[in-house]
């Protein structure tokens, strides 16, 4: 905060990631300076986490459950997850925080072959929480696994419910795909959030899924797209 100048006004935040509480206190710092983050705290929250998105995008997204928990908890018993994961189909599922997955740990905490399997379940998920440790987001949520077709997914950001930059996923900058966004436009504008991502994959009946949503302020550009690609399309505070 030393290095902010008094009276900034209307700010963006463009840096690491932050958890949500994180970034109302951020936001809170800078108000006796006189600045003000141009995505409200709860809109940060909003779009940062799984829970607060993932109904906007209903039909549109792998359908998920949640239970909030905080770093290091119990993901429960099995008769608990048992009842989690009733509302979801039978067959396999991924497990995850709020904000984020262990994907490159897979196997061991990531892929669930099948939700229904409460002692599998368990176990992906207490793995899947000690590894993330003390960043442990929000809480635990399983969502129904789809196949995707293709070599990667795309990164759709939005300002004020337009998409300004469409552009590849920073794990596969080196993959282009061109996904139709006709379907998620009405949803991200419900969302009502100034400035988001979408991260788009193919699925195999050729529908575009939402895999998942994030604040503009924090996601990752991938290193094939410049910046000012992206700046330029953000309004300038009078």
């Amino acid at each position: 905060m030393r290095k902010v100048p008094d009276g900034l006004g209307a700010v963006w935040y463009r840096g690491w990631m932050l958890a949500a509480d994180e970034y109302a206190a951020l936001a809170s710092a800078l108000k006796p300076r006189g600045a003000t983050l141009l995505t409200h705290p709860d809109d940060y929250r909003r779009a940062h986490e799984l829970p607060g998105w993932h109904d906007t995008f209903a039909g549109l997204t792998p359908h998920s459950v949640w239970r909030p928990l905080p770093p290091g908890g119990d993901p429960g018993g099995a008769g608990e997850l048992a009842e989690l994961a009733r509302p979801l189909s039978a067959g396999p599922g991924v497990v995850k925080d709020y904000v984020k997955s262990c994907k490159h740990e897979w196997d061991e905490a990531c892929f669930v072959p099948d939700v229904h399997n409460a002692a599998r379940l368990r176990d992906v998920a207490a793995k899947m929480i000690a590894l993330r440790g003390d960043f442990l987001a929000g809480g635990l949520v399983v969502r129904e696994f789809e196949e995707y077709v293709g070599a990667g997914e795309a990164r759709v950001w939005w300002v004020d419910g337009e998409p300004v930059l469409v552009g590849p996923h920073p794990d596969s900058p080196d993959v282009e795909p061109v996904p139709d966004v006709t379907d998620v436009a009405p949803a991200v504008r419900s969302l009502g959030c100034r400035f988001i991502t979408t991260d788009l994959a193919r699925r195999s009946d050729g529908r575009w899924r939402v895999v998942e949503v994030g604040d503009g302020q924090v996601s990752d550009l991938p290193s094939s797209v410049d910046a000012m690609d992206l700046f330029a399309h953000l309004p300038v505070p009078d």
